[in-house]
């Protein structure tokens, strides 16, 4: 069992399950009750060394001043962690959400982009307690909505009622996107892309290096619809692309092997790019709770700087 799995069977998170996130109205509400509840869960699970204020630690590296050792938490855990000061917390947060027309499809109850929504609210939220300055860009096939990095009072909300009205529209070129958003970022930091990726992989790949490049810490969270990945159509089915427009009647069990295929080649090119480029790449359906995203989140978060 991973601690992943460890977490989720101990917290029983339920209110981290997208279909009863969209219950909510509030996406400050939405975005407050995933963190808190998430860093509750971390607090009751032993297998995770940040079960304390993750915002005032990170681990242990070697040449670290032993001084700043946090013996308590050594005792506690029986591992290393370095206290952070104010100064040392601080990181730029770059949150890129997709609001293509392809993000609108959903099979269940929640789309894609209401899952970038809920995830893109939750890390803001998380960085903002983490004292970390976050901004914001939202996209199709150019950018419709850019937040500069902030903290200051009334910030969060501002990143919040973005996000909260944005709606799918018109096609998406991410490539193109990204390797603007890499010329654009004048200081490192973190980059956070939420997206169904349906673009060019080898081109994708491309614009998620030139963010490395230019020395950004970069986590992709792919986000797809459990039709998408599984293709578990019975009945005849009318697909229709979201930005073209363009049907396709087909017999599922005539396509289905041609199209799963089609799909892991376009997955494992993704992968196999964020890997090359040191990428941290997720791949989530919108029925998974969002608590593995933001455990990856935080990993990452805890090696920048």
């Amino acid at each position: 069992m991973t601690e992943m799995q460890v977490i989720g069977k101990q917290t029983g998170m339920r209110y981290l399950a997208p279909e009863v996130l969209a219950r909510i109205s509030s996406l400050e509400l939405i975005a407050r009750s995933v963190v808190e509840g998430f860093i509750a869960g971390l607090h009751r699970s032993p297998y995770l060394g940040f079960s304390t204020d993750f915002a005032e630690h990170r681990p242990y590296m070697p040449g670290d001043d032993l001084r700043h050792l946090d013996w308590k938490l050594l005792g506690r855990t029986d591992r290393l962690y370095i206290k952070k000061y104010q100064g040392d917390t601080n990181a730029r947060i770059h949150l890129l959400i997709d609001s293509s027309a392809s993000m609108g499809y959903a099979s269940g109850e929640v789309t894609k982009l209401q899952y970038a929504q809920y995830l893109a609210s939750s890390l803001a939220f998380l960085g903002v307690r983490q004292h970390d300055s976050v901004g914001l860009i939202a996209f199709n096939h150019e950018v419709i909505e850019h937040v500069p990095p902030g903290s200051r009072s009334g910030h969060l909300r501002t990143i919040l009622g973005v996000i909260e009205r944005l709606t799918p529209a018109r096609e998406t070129t991410i490539a193109d996107l990204l390797n603007r958003t890499a010329e654009l970022l004048t200081r490192r930091g973190i980059v956070v892309l939420i997206s169904d990726l349906y673009d060019d992989p080898a081109r994708v790949n491309e614009g998620l290096e030139h963010l490395r490049f230019r020395g950004n810490d970069v986590i992709v969270f792919h986000v797809m619809d459990k039709q998408e990945l599984d293709f578990d159509f019975i009945e005849p089915v009318v697909l229709e692309d979201a930005e073209t427009e363009e049907q396709l009647h087909v017999l599922p069990d005539v396509l289905r092997d041609e199209y799963l295929k089609a799909m892991r080649s376009h997955i494992d090119a993704l992968t196999e790019g964020a890997a090359r480029n040191r990428i941290d790449y997720e791949l989530h359906r919108t029925s998974d709770p969002l608590d593995a995203a933001l455990f990856a989140y935080l990993a990452r978060r805890s090696q920048f700087g």
